[in-house]
């Protein structure tokens, strides 16, 4: 295929797994980000930042991409709680520096990573900021016509090691202290998805004129309470670990839904076949212990 894409954020934790699966489908997919990567290949790899409108523009000009996702940005919601002026410049006036090149540059497809807590009362700034990315992004097609398609994503996991996946720091954190250590009841339900398939999930929407311009939801088809899921991590290690709960909870995150009333309706997508839990689970655990190892 000839179709140039890329991919702002194209090294993070879903960045790296969607660029190689695009890659294996023949696209000539490239990753554009502050930093690279092992997972992907250097002639693929081109330093950017989102914020810089100037280097942005050029890119532009030079490479004439056909699609553009942006998974750039804040990722972690307390980060952006604790900092939300720098998560309103990446999350939304980088997304907008991207947008607006797509049309100046007439981009076919814009594919926007927004997140379950643009959907919610939750979230704080970092919903906050999605949910205005959504907009603008809603706003440029009515205004230029640009086709665009919005991927919620929930519960993300994989056994690579990065900031903001939640299950490998657990685990790891687990192997080295012996303890889980979880600011809730465990009563909190989610849908966690392996980062392999929502990488390919999001590949496909490329590949589907009915997913343009629509809101995509992407969750696993397992609902685990995170209780159960300290569980299962205990379990595969042995039942060797201390499970401390708080009964104050973390309120800017969701117990059960991120949906509230308010929220624009979305078609939901998810995998199949898919990463099994369990040994989605058993993975992060081998590499996480690979690593400490290493570290000794």
């Amino acid at each position: 295929m000839n179709m140039k894409i890329a991919v702002f954020g194209g090294t993070g934790f879903l960045g790296s797994y969607l660029v190689t699966e695009l890659l294996e489908r023949g696209y000539n997919a490239f990753a554009l980000d502050i930093n690279d990567s092992e997972h992907i290949p250097l002639d693929k790899f081109i330093k950017t930042d989102i914020l810089d409108v100037h280097h942005l523009s050029q890119l532009f000009a030079d490479h004439k991409f056909d699609v553009v996702y942006n998974l750039a940005g804040f990722a972690s919601l307390e980060k952006a709680v604790e900092n939300p002026v720098a998560a309103f410049q990446l999350n939304v006036m980088g997304n907008l520096n991207l947008i607006d090149l797509c049309v100046k540059h007439e981009v076919k497809h814009f594919v926007y990573a927004s997140s379950a807590y643009a959907m919610s009362s939750k979230g704080s700034f970092y919903g906050l900021s999605k949910l205005s990315s959504e907009k603008i992004v809603e706003e440029y097609k009515e205004k230029y016509n640009l086709d665009y398609t919005i991927l919620r994503y929930g519960s993300l996991y994989s056994e690579r090691d990065f900031e903001n996946n939640y299950i490998f720091n657990l685990v790891k954190n687990a192997i080295k202290t012996g303890e889980i250590n979880h600011a809730g009841d465990g009563e909190e339900v989610r849908e966690y998805i392996h980062a392999f398939d929502a990488a390919k999930l999001s590949a496909d929407v490329i590949e589907n004129e009915e997913h343009k311009n629509k809101h995509l939801v992407l969750t696993g088809v397992e609902r685990i309470k995170r209780g159960e899921l300290f569980k299962m991590i205990n379990e595969i290690l042995g039942d060797t670990l201390k499970i401390n709960l708080s009964a104050d909870g973390y309120k800017n995150h969701y117990k059960y839904t991120p949906y509230s009333f308010t929220a624009k309706t979305s078609q939901k997508l998810t995998p199949n076949p898919y990463v099994e839990m369990g040994q989605g689970l058993l993975a992060c655990i081998q590499e996480a212990n690979e690593i400490l190892k290493g570290d000794e």
